[in-house]
C-alpha cells in the first residue's frame, strides 16, 4: 500500500487572527466583548537540548506561534474557561472557583486547564478576582514548541493585568503588587509546570516566552539566569520547523528518568550539576556510574560545550560552523541521550540531503515533535517539498505526513490592544 505524502502549508494564522477569533469566541461564550488581550510566544531551541535542568547553556528563539488570551474580571470569584484548540482534550470550557488559603486549586481533568490553575495557584499577587477567558493557539499542541510554557507565560501576563503592579497615591489596587522581576515570573510558570503537569521541565521555556525579542535568539545560562541576545538578523537566513505529527506526552514518557539519571551521574562525581563536570572529568570518573548513566551525561556535557561553541558561530555569522553543530548534537541526542525516534532521524536525514541546509536537530524533548533546520531563505521551498516528494530515494523522504514551520526570531509575552 501506498503511504500518502502531504505537504502542509507553512503559513500561520498571526496575532490579529488568533486575536479576532478569540474576541469573537469570547462574545459567542460571554455576551460582552473582553476588556483584557495578551499573548505569548511559542519556542524552538536552536541548540542545547536536555542541558536546562542540567543547569547548562540553551540558545532558543521565540516564534511567531503563539497563544492569544482575551478575558474580563468577574466578581464572584469563579474562573470560567474556553479553548477553541481542537487538539486539546475535553472538556473544552469549564468553570472553578479560585485558591482560598483553606483550599488550593489542584490538576485534574481537561489537562489544558492544568497550566492555567498552577499559575492561578503560584501567582504571588493576591487577591485575585474571579475572571472570564477564552485561550487561542496556533502553537502546536504536544509538538516540542513549548505549548506548555507559551499558555502558562500569557497566563502570567494576564493576571498582571487583572492584578495590577504599583498605581499612583490615592488608588487603591484590587491586591499586592506583583514586583516579581522577568525570572522569577519565569520561575512562578515553572513551579506550575512542575507541580500542575508533573514534568520536571528547565527554566529555558518560560524565559524565551517571556524574554524573546524580535531578530534575536537567547543565550540563556540556566544556572545563573544570565541572558545574552544573539543576533538572527540575516535576510538571506532562514529557519524551518518539521511537526513529524508524532504526538508525545511528556509527563508520562522517559523524561523524568532522564533527569534523574543526569541527577545521579552529578552526585556520583561529587558535584551539583552536570554543568560542573568537564568530559574529562566524566572519563575519569567512568567507572563510578552505570554505562547509560555515562551516555546521559556525556550527551549532557557535550552539549553545554556546543552551545558556547553555537552562540560564538552565530555571533560571527559561521552558519556552517552552527550547523555542524546542529548535527552533531542530533547525533548525540539520538545515540547517547536516546530521545530521538526513527520519525526525527528521517526528518533530519532529509533536510539534510537538499543544498542550502546549513544543519538539522531534533528539538524538544523528544520521542517525537519536531525538527528544527537552518537554512539559506532561498531553499526553504525546495527543501519542504523534497522532504515529501514521492520523488526523492527512499532515505530522503519522511514516510509520515508532516506540517512545516517557517518563522522569524520574534518577541516575547505583550499584552494586545483592544
Amino acid at each position: 500500500m501506498r503511504r500518502e505524502n502531504v505537504m502542509a502549508s507553512s503559513s500561520h494564522p498571526q496575532v490579529a487572527e488568533l486575536l479576532a477569533e478569540a474576541r469573537r469566541a469570547f462574545r459567542e461564550e460571554f455576551g460582552v466583548e473582553p476588556q483584557l488581550a495578551v499573548s505569548a510566544p511559542g519556542r524552538v531551541n536552536l541548540i542545547g537540548e536536555h542541558t536546562d535542568y542540567n543547569q547548562g547553556l540553551v540558545l532558543p528563539m521565540a516564534l511567531e506561534l503563539v497563544t492569544v488570551l482575551v478575558g474580563s474580571p468577574r466578581t464572584d470569584r469563579l474562573v470560567s474557561l474556553l479553548t477553541t484548540s481542537e487538539d486539546a482534550d475535553e472538556p473544552r470550557r469549564l468553570q472553578f472557583p479560585l485558591p482560598t488559603a483553606q483550599r488550593s486549586l489542584e490538576p485534574g481533568t481537561p489537562r489544558w486547564a492544568n497550566y492555567i490553575k498552577g499559575v492561578i495557584q503560584h501567582y504571588p499577587a493576591a487577591p485575585l478576582p474571579g475572571f472570564n477567558a477564552v485561550v487561542v493557539s496556533s502553537v502546536p499542541l504536544g509538538g516540542g514548541l513549548s505549548s506548555s510554557a507559551s499558555l502558562e507565560v500569557a497566563m502570567y501576563t494576564f493576571l498582571q493585568q487583572l492584578c495590577p503592579g504599583p498605581q499612583p497615591p490615592h488608588y487603591t489596587p484590587p491586591c499586592a503588587a506583583d514586583s516579581g522581576k522577568i525570572a522569577t515570573r519565569a520561575q512562578v510558570c515553572q513551579q506550575a509546570e512542575h507541580s500542575f503537569a508533573g514534568v520536571p521541565c528547565g527554566i529555558m521555556d518560560q524565559l524565551i516566552a517571556l524574554m524573546g525579542q524580535k531578530g534575536h535568539a537567547l543565550l540563556i545560562d540556566c544556572r545563573s539566569l544570565e541572558t545574552t541576545l544573539v543576533p538572527l538578523l540575516d535576510p538571506r537566513l532562514a529557519v524551518l520547523i518539521t511537526n513529524s505529527n508524532v504526538r508525545h506526552a511528556l509527563g508520562s514518557s522517559e523524561y523524568p528518568l532522564r533527569r534523574r539519571q543526569c541527577e545521579e551521574v552529578a552526585h556520583a562525581l561529587g558535584k551539583e550539576s552536570l554543568r560542573e563536570v568537564q568530559l574529562e572529568e566524566l572519563d575519569a570518573g567512568k567507572e563510578l556510574v552505570s554505562k547509560e548513566g555515562f551516555r546521559r551525561a556525556r550527551h549532557v556535557v557535550g552539549e553545554i560545550r556546543r552551545t558556547a561553541q553555537a552562540a560564538d558561530a552565530l555571533n560571527r555569522g559561521d552558519y556552517r560552523a552552527f550547523g555542524r553543530l546542529m548535527v552533531e548534537s542530533h547525533h548525540s541526542l539520538r545515540d547517547d541521550f536516546e530521545v530521538s525516534c526513527p520519525e526525527l532521524d528521517q526528518l533530519v536525514e532529509a533536510a539534510l540531503s537538499v543544498p542550502g541546509v546549513y544543519g538539522s536537530r531534533m528539538t524538544g524533548g523528544g520521542f517525537g515533535g519536531c525538527t528544527v533546520t537552518l537554512l539559506e531563505a532561498a531553499t526553504a521551498s525546495r527543501t519542504m517539498q523534497h522532504i515529501q516528494t514521492p520523488l526523492a530515494p527512499p532515505q530522503e523522504q519522511y514516510s509520515g505526513t508532516a506540517t512545516f514551520y517557517l518563522s522569524q526570531a520574534a518577541d516575547g509575552a505583550m499584552v494586545l490592544p483592544l
